[in-house]
């Protein structure tokens, strides 16, 4: 299997020139942050997950391809790679998310990563993959009250309706940990829907778009999804103590982990990420194929 990790530095001044140049809404700061820990999910990718064919990193561009990165085992792909030109630049997830299937070799199997999101513990292949599904937690939701739920149900709907399912009153909403993606699936999806896609995609996060719960939503009617919950543990920086946040990660108890990012003052920021940064480095010490 194939790993493919969305990454994007918002304090790169290439990409914060294009930002200016081409939207009129101040950056999310949260979203578009550098927390300095995209080296340590690399190495938790080596260290726990050696079966791994190959890591695609999907970025903007050249400037934003972190200087220590080894190009000769990571494939860095550009949005101009698999995303039409006509939505470029894009500073929306939603649009990467739906063309992520398009990257040039990509394995059948493959896992998708935010950059926030890493292997802590041993994994093995068939925690992701079954006899050709993948493995992933999935629960029901009513209430759609904010952008985020409202895209998830935007997800829901087009993907019942490929599959040739009835609308329901509940949408499906998968774990939010890395995603159990079937190449295939995805490209017949693509085909099915392509106009609908290209319809939701804009620069910046709307209401109106659809995410990478599409594909596994489809997956799922189709029978393609064991579901099944992944060991993970979720952190948002909001409410993680110091205390707790260091401790699992130096010593963790599940398989993986998503750190969230939500709103705080530069001192919090500051105070939040030097303490994972450390905890990180005790956790992963050595440097991995994927650095330089």
């Amino acid at each position: 299997m194939d790993i493919v990790i969305t990454y994007v530095n918002g304090l790169d001044p290439v990409w914060q020139a294009d930002y200016e140049r081409h939207t009129n809404i101040p950056p999310l700061e949260k979203r578009f942050r550098d927390w300095g820990t995209l080296r340590y999910l690399f190495r938790g990718i080596a260290e726990n997950m050696p079966f791994v064919r190959k890591v695609h990193l999907v970025v903007s561009g050249e400037s934003q391809v972190p200087e220590w990165v080894n190009r000769e085992e990571v494939n860095v792909v550009l949005h101009s790679d698999i995303i039409p030109s006509e939505f470029l630049p894009t500073f929306n997830c939603n649009p990467i998310e739906m063309c992520l299937h398009r990257i040039e070799g990509l394995d059948e199997e493959f896992l998708y990563f935010n950059d926030d999101m890493f292997p802590m513990r041993p994994c093995k292949p068939t925690d992701f993959f079954r006899e050709g599904r993948g493995v992933i937690g999935m629960s029901c939701h009513v209430v759609a009250h904010d952008m985020y739920k409202k895209i998830c149900r935007n997800s829901d709907r087009l993907a019942r309706k490929a599959a040739g399912r009835r609308r329901r009153c509940w949408f499906l909403r998968p774990q939010h940990i890395c995603s159990p993606m079937l190449r295939s699936e995805c490209e017949a999806l693509y085909g099915m829907v392509e106009p609908q896609i290209r319809n939701s995609m804009t620069r910046v996060r709307t209401e109106d778009n659809l995410n990478q719960y599409l594909y596994l939503d489809y997956m799922f009617l189709r029978g393609k999804i064991v579901r099944e919950r992944l060991s993970k543990k979720h952190f948002s920086v909001g409410i993680a103590s110091t205390a707790k946040l260091r401790r699992f990660v130096e010593r963790p108890t599940k398989k993986l982990t998503c750190v969230n990012d939500v709103q705080l003052s530069e001192e919090r920021y500051a105070e939040l990420r030097k303490v994972l940064l450390d905890a990180f480095e005790v956790r992963f010490p050595q440097k991995s194929k994927f650095e330089k």
